[in-house]
């Protein structure tokens, strides 16, 4: 298993930053990694227009330092890309880079940012859910991968984390598409992994100055975590994070197959370069699952398992006064269920895949994770 390197990083300062990712590139071996001239492409979070500090995007800070630290180990062509959330055009690519700082971290360091919006068909010859994917075109390409990801949590995955980090390369709606294929968290979990072993990044790098708990990966609550991590395996680093975060690693779908194919076993090598705690517990999604099934008596097991996967599993509510009807739910939902009546979102739970990718997308987090508390106490 590949280790995992983690340092202390507690605010974004570029200075300290910079250094810091200096330090978890030598201790993974970026400079064998990375040949003179080499074509890379940087692959950040940039899932919808958001300012930094909101924590939903990767940092610009975080960003410029890897960009820099590639410079320096003698890369050519630097390209920062993502496929965000909703339709993949010029347009939304170009508020979200402004928004999210990355168009001044591509000026200020001479990357370049991706308008290229075709895209590959790449073979999966490892995939168990997947033989192929279509990749954007500049990830597809490149001669190296680098994801830098946002540390979050997940409505659907419980984790954000450097796999899921990678569903960004399937352009555009796409993405709703394999949402709709794969409705059930173990089976998209599968997906995803079939997904990172086809984009195979050389390095993942996770922000973690600042992360995302509660209904992440949009709608939670900024947290001061104080850590940058890195591994050269994306399947190692998550798992890491799971039991960095207080997250159990059978529960996050990602985690749980990767470990099942023999991707991340065991506990791991973890190089700890400075002042990182042993737990940083963060608080979970509201869409974590209502598992009561064993302790139900055997008869009434199979009436339990239809009273939680009907009335108790967590949906989609719409709070009708902040809902704006600006339609990007209906956009995003795999399942076309939702409508905009009388300049509000209606989310039916008829036909409902419980993906939350409405939730996820929302601009003004109109749409809540609902679920039933019962089992809580």
């Amino acid at each position: 298993m590949e280790p995992v390197v983690v340092i202390k990083a507690e605010q974004y300062n570029q200075e300290e930053i910079t250094k810091a990712v200096e330090q978890l590139l030598h201790h993974l071996g970026a400079a064998r990694l990375v040949r003179p001239g080499m074509r890379v492409t940087v692959k950040p979070n940039l899932l919808m227009k958001r300012q930094p500090e909101e924590a939903t995007t990767t940092h610009p800070i975080v960003m410029k330092a890897v960009i820099h630290c590639l410079q320096q180990l003698g890369a050519g062509e630097i390209t920062i890309a993502d496929s965000p959330g909703g339709p993949y055009s010029k347009a939304l690519l170009q508020g979200i880079y402004q928004a999210s700082g990355m168009e001044q971290a591509a000026k200020e360091t001479g990357a370049l940012l991706n308008y290229d919006l075709t895209y590959e068909t790449v073979a999966a010859p490892q995939g168990k859910k997947c033989t192929s994917f279509h990749i954007i075109s500049p990830v597809a390409k490149a001669d190296l991968v680098v994801s830098v990801g946002k540390v979050k949590t997940h409505c659907m995955t419980t984790l954000s984390g450097g796999v899921k980090n990678l569903f960004g390369c399937i352009p555009g709606l796409q993405k709703p598409e394999l949402h709709y294929r794969f409705p059930q968290k173990e089976e998209f979990g599968e997906m995803l992994v079939d997904l990172a072993q086809t984009v195979a990044p050389a390095l993942t790098i996770m922000d973690g100055v600042v992360a995302m708990e509660g209904d992440g990966p949009s709608a939670g609550s900024p947290v001061k975590t104080g850590f940058l991590c890195g591994s050269t395996s994306p399947f190692a680093l998550d798992a890491f994070l799971c039991r960095l975060l207080g997250m159990d690693s059978t529960k996050v779908p990602t985690v749980a197959a990767a470990q099942a194919r023999g991707l991340a076993p065991g506990e791991g090598e973890v190089i700890n370069l400075g002042g990182v705690p042993e737990r940083i517990p963060l608080k979970q999604p509201s869409s974590h699952s209502v598992d009561f099934i064993s302790h139900v008596p055997g008869p009434l097991q199979g009436a339990a398992a239809w009273l939680r996967d009907h009335a108790l599993t967590p949906r989609p509510a719409v709070e009708k006064r902040r809902c704006i009807g600006c339609g990007r739910c209906a956009q995003s939902c795999p399942a076309k269920i939702i409508k905009i009546t009388g300049g509000k979102a209606v989310v039916p739970k008829e036909g409902c895949i419980r993906c939350y990718c409405c939730h996820e997308m929302c601009p003004v987090k109109a749409i809540h994770v609902r679920r039933v508390k019962l089992f809580d106490l």
